[in-house]
C-alpha cells in the first residue's frame, strides 16, 4: 500500500543544515585568510559584501528555479521525500516521474530544488555568523550590532516562506512574498554594507544631497518596489505571454482585463477565489497593470538619474540607473517578444535585484543637511 509523504518532514534537517555549514566554509575561509591581520569590523564589511554577492546568486536561482518548475521537485520540506537529497529519494522521485512523466516532479527538478535549498542554507550560516561576530564584538564595533540581527530574522523567515511556497503548492501570493522577501534580504545586507562603509577610518561620509534629490531618491525607491511586487505577481502566476506583442497588447491597447479576478490575492495558482478557473482575462490584466506600471517606473528611473548627475559624487549611481533601467526595458521586451525566452526571464530578475542594491546604496550613502543635524540630536547615526 502506497504511504502519503508528509509536508513536513525534518528528519533529515541535521544533514542538511550540516551541508549549508561546509558550503559556508569556503568564503569564511577566504574571508578569514584575506583579512586576518584587518580588525574585526574590516572582516565583518568583507563577509557581509560576500554574503551580499553570494545572496544575489541565491536570487537568481531562485528564479531559475521557478521559471523551469521545478519549485515542486521535492514535494516536502526541508528535504526530499525524508531525504538529505535526491540521491536518497532516488526511488521516490523515479516512481513520481513514472507516473507523470512531464510533471513536477523528475530527477532534474529534484536537484534544482535541492540546490537552490542547499545554497540557501548556506547563506543562512553565513548572516549567523555575521549576526553571532557583530554580537560579540558590539563594544569594539561604531556599526550598530542589530544590523546583523535584524538580517538574521529576515533570513528565518525568508526560509518559513520558501517552506509554505513547496507545501502551498505554488500559491501565488506566498511564492510572490517569497521573491519580495529574497530581496528585501538583499537590502538589508547592501544597507549593512553602506553602514560599515561609512564608518571605516578614512571614510568622507555620507554624500549630502539636496531635499529635492532625496526626495525623488525615496519616492522612485517606493516606486521600485510596487513594481517588482507587481512583476512577481505575473512570473508566479505566469501571466508573461498573456500579451504577446508590443506596445499593443492583443492587437489593441486597452484588451479585455479582469482586474477584480487577476488581482484577488488568496487564491491557489490557476483558480479565481471563487474556486472556478482563472479567466484569461485576469491574466491579461496582470500583465498589462505591470506593462503600465513600467513605463511610469522608467520614466521616474530617468529622472533620478537626471537629478543625481547633478552631483559629481552620485554620477556613478545615475549611470548605474540609466544602465538597469535600460537592461530592464530590454529584457522584459525580450520575455514578450521571444516568447520568454529562460535566459531573459532570468535575466530580469537580476535587473530587479540590481537596482534594488543601487538604490539601498543610493538611499544608505546618503544624507541631506536635515538627516546629519537629526542624527545627530537623536545619536542614530551608528545606524545609517
Amino acid at each position: 500500500m502506497d504511504t502519503v509523504q508528509p509536508l513536513y518532514d525534518f528528519a533529515p534537517l541535521a544533514r542538511m543544515m550540516l551541508l549549508g555549514a561546509v558550503i559556508a566554509l569556503g568564503p569564511l575561509a577566504w574571508v578569514w585568510l584575506r583579512n586576518r591581520q584587518a580588525p574585526a569590523a574590516q572582516r565583518l564589511r568583507v563577509l557581509t559584501l560576500l554574503t551580499l554577492f553570494l545572496t544575489f546568486d541565491l536570487v537568481l536561482f531562485g528564479a531559475f528555479t521557478r521559471l523551469t518548475d521545478s519549485g515542486l521537485g521535492c514535494p516536502d520540506w526541508p528535504g526530499c521525500y525524508g531525504s538529505a537529497s535526491p540521491l536518497g529519494a532516488h526511488a521516490d522521485i523515479s516512481a513520481a516521474q513514472e507516473a507523470m512523466p512531464t510533471g513536477p516532479v523528475t530527477h532534474s527538478k529534484a536537484w534544482v530544488e535541492m540546490i537552490h535549498r542547499y545554497l540557501a542554507t548556506a547563506v543562512g550560516v553565513l548572516i549567523l555568523v555575521l549576526a553571532s561576530v557583530s554580537w560579540v564584538e558590539r563594544k569594539r564595533l561604531s556599526v550598530s550590532h542589530w544590523w546583523p540581527l535584524v538580517t538574521l530574522f529576515w533570513v528565518c523567515l525568508q526560509g518559513a516562506f520558501g517552506a509554505l511556497t513547496v507545501t502551498m503548492k505554488l500559491f501565488p501570493a506566498i511564492v510572490t512574498l517569497h521573491l519580495l522577501g529574497g530581496l528585501v534580504l538583499l537590502a538589508l545586507l547592501r544597507a549593512q554594507a553602506a553602514a560599515y562603509a561609512l564608518a571605516a577610518p578614512g571614510s568622507p561620509g555620507p554624500v549630502h544631497l539636496h531635499n529635492g534629490t532625496r526626495f525623488a531618491l525615496g519616492l522612485v525607491y517606493a516606486l521600485l518596489w510596487l513594481q517588482i511586487a507587481l512583476g512577481g505577481w505575473v512570473s508566479t502566476n505566469y501571466a508573461v505571454l498573456a500579451c504577446s506583442e508590443f506596445p499593443t497588447c492583443q492587437g489593441g491597447w486597452w484588451p479585455d482585463m479582469d482586474l477584480r479576478h487577476g488581482f484577488a490575492l488568496w487564491r491557489e495558482l490557476g483558480m479565481a477565489h471563487t474556486g472556478d478557473a482563472l479567466p484569461f482575462a485576469a491574466l491579461t490584466a496582470i500583465h498589462y497593470v505591470h506593462r503600465l506600471s513600467a513605463y511610469a517606473v522608467f520614466i521616474a528611473l530617468g529622472w533620478l538619474a537626471w537629478r543625481l548627475w547633478a552631483a559629481r559624487e552620485t554620477r556613478p549611481t545615475a549611470r548605474w540607473i540609466v544602465a538597469l533601467a535600460l537592461w530592464q526595458f530590454l529584457s522584459g521586451l525580450s520575455n514578450v517578444v521571444l516568447d520568454w525566452p529562460l535566459v531573459a526571464a532570468v535575466a530580469h530578475t537580476g535587473g530587479a535585484a540590481a537596482l534594488v542594491i543601487v538604490l539601498t546604496g543610493a538611499i544608505f550613502g546618503t544624507r541631506t543637511a536635515y538627516d546629519t543635524v537629526s542624527a545627530s540630536k537623536f545619536n542614530i547615526s551608528r545606524l545609517t
